[in-house]
């Protein structure tokens, strides 16, 4: 059963390929608008702006804090009841070097804040503040699928892992097209969206 979503779209698999195709049109647009210069960096209220963009067209709940429990794996995320302070708390934490940023995205993380779409909005959330912080990016084609979920899986635990994989990745082409549409299309896969390229969904209207 698919979820809920404003295209009426019952079938899961149809639901998925659908929304990979409409939200990867609408990360380009991020990009080419210069949208995140337009958002809060490193705040909730930053994330939900992204996570709004993306999702709108599909879900009523795009940029909502999700009203249900949720776990992945076996891994439950913060409890409903405790979200909106751990969002809080979140938002203030510093995110002044390397270590801090990516200590942020690890809390954001467990918050999970939405009913669907948080690695991929979170993701471009993370590359917002290291942006602005530090003038690098992630180059998420270059960091491998399940070394990423397994470190993402240990990071509440202990985040040294998820550190060391993505410094390797970082690069200070900031405002790259091309970096930007092969991380989206990495961060896509990642979740299992990998039918669309974002770089031939530009060429269409």
């Amino acid at each position: 059963m698919a979820l809920e979503n404003k295209l009426g779209i019952t079938d899961s698999v149809e639901l998925a390929r659908v929304e990979e195709k409409l939200s990867k049109k609408k990360a380009l647009e991020i990009f080419e608008y210069k949208l995140l210069d337009t958002f809060e960096i490193g705040t909730f209220k930053g994330l939900s702006e992204i996570h709004k963009y993306l999702f709108d067209e599909i879900y009523e709940f795009a940029g909502k804090i999700r009203t249900v429990n949720i776990a992945k794996s076996g891994f439950r995320f913060a409890p409903v009841m405790y979200l909106e302070t751990a969002l809080q708390n979140i938002g203030v934490m510093p995110q002044a070097n390397y270590d801090e940023i990516i200590e942020k995205y690890v809390e954001m993380n467990v918050a999970h804040p939405f009913r669907e779409g948080n690695g991929r909005s979170t993701r471009i959330w993370l590359d917002a503040i290291l942006k602005k912080e530090l003038r690098k990016v992630v180059d998420w084609s270059k960091v491998d699928k399940d070394d990423y979920l397994l470190a993402m899986e240990r990071s509440p635990i202990k985040d040294v892992e998820i550190k060391i994989l993505l410094q390797a990745a970082l690069t200070d082409k900031i405002d790259d097209r091309e970096v930007y549409m092969k991380g989206i299309d990495a961060s896509y896969h990642y979740e299992g969206y990998n039918v669309f390229m974002t770089e031939k969904l530009s060429d269409e209207k």
